[in-house]
Parts: structure tokens; C-alpha cells; sequence
């Protein structure tokens, strides 16, 4: 089977806005055909849709495996899907390389807690930490930190949400 005929991996992305209008990124580990790339290596949290999974529900579920965080109010969900192949990859197995790439749909949260709810060392499950430390970054040089695969929804994000990304009152 070539990778064109494998199907897409249906995804969340999450935007976490803070008051001053930043968005939490992590630094990333490679993991299966999402590899990362040195100087490219930050992302927003993401991860796959359960069947019949609410998208604000799984972008709820994820923001917490991946970062702790449950203090989020939502702000908006994009309508469309917006779909990155995954490069060539020849290595071990991995739960991905059964599809071509993943369709994502993407959620904006306002966080409402402290950052001491921010625990990335402690996923949920049996999976591996996601990242490995984390900042609050511009949302606008996110489709510069990520790896160019992504680039292009990455752009598409920070046009969508480009009205959270100013300071709250």
C-alpha cells in the first residue's frame, strides 16, 4: 500500500491562549513519521479523535494528557478540517504509519488556572511525556517553530485565532 492510499488519522490541535494572549507551546520529541526536525521542534498540543468523539471534548481530553491543564474556557473551534501528509519515514512501527498523515480540526481555550496546574511530565496512559518543556510563544511565530510539514495548517491557525492572541482586560 503507498502512503497516498492510506487514510488520514482524524486529530485535535489546541490553542491555549494565557491573559497576555500567548500560546502554550512544547517542545517536542520525534515520535514514528512525526518527526522533528532540529530549530523545528515546538507545537501546540494535539492528538487523535476517539470514534464519535465531541471535537471540544477530545481537545479538552488531550489539552489535559498532554499538559494537566483542566482550567480552559473554550473560544472557538475551527469548522474545517485541515489535513498535513506525514514525510517519508523507514523506521520501527508506530502506532501512525498506518496513515498518510492526519486531518485536524483545531480549538482555542482561554486558560483560567495557575501554572502550577502545568504538569508535562505526567501523560496520561501508557503513553511517552509529549514534550519535554514548554513556553508561552506568540502565536504568530508558530508556523515558524514547527516542522514544515505542519507549517502550512499552522498558518492557517494563526489566522483563524489571530483575534485571541491580544492581551485580556
Amino acid at each position: 500500500m503507498t502512503q497516498t492510499s492510506l487514510p488520514y488519522r482524524p486529530n485535535v490541535g489546541i490553542a491555549l491562549f494565557n491573559q497576555q494572549g500567548h500560546v502554550f507551546a512544547g517542545r517536542s520529541h520525534s515520535a514514528g513519521p512525526e518527526i522533528i526536525l532540529p530549530g523545528f521542534d515546538w507545537q501546540m498540543p494535539q492528538g487523535g479523535i476517539d470514534p464519535n468523539e465531541d471535537i471540544v471534548a477530545a481537545a479538552r481530553r488531550e489539552l489535559a494528557e498532554e499538559t494537566g491543564v483542566t482550567s480552559a474556557e473554550l473560544l472557538a473551534a475551527t469548522p474545517e478540517w485541515w489535513a498535513y501528509d506525514f514525510p517519508g519515514y523507514s523506521g520501527p512501527a508506530h502506532k501512525l504509519t498506518a496513515f498518510r498523515g492526519q486531518r485536524q480540526r483545531w480549538v482555542a481555550f482561554r486558560f483560567t488556572g495557575t501554572e502550577a496546574e502545568f504538569d508535562i511530565t505526567q501523560p496520561n496512559g501508557d503513553e511517552p511525556a509529549e514534550f519535554s518543556e514548554w513556553a508561552w510563544l506568540p502565536l504568530a511565530e508558530m508556523p515558524g517553530r514547527v516542522v514544515p510539514f505542519k507549517r502550512p495548517v499552522y498558518e492557517k491557525v494563526a489566522a483563524a485565532f489571530a483575534a485571541f492572541a491580544v492581551p485580556t482586560s
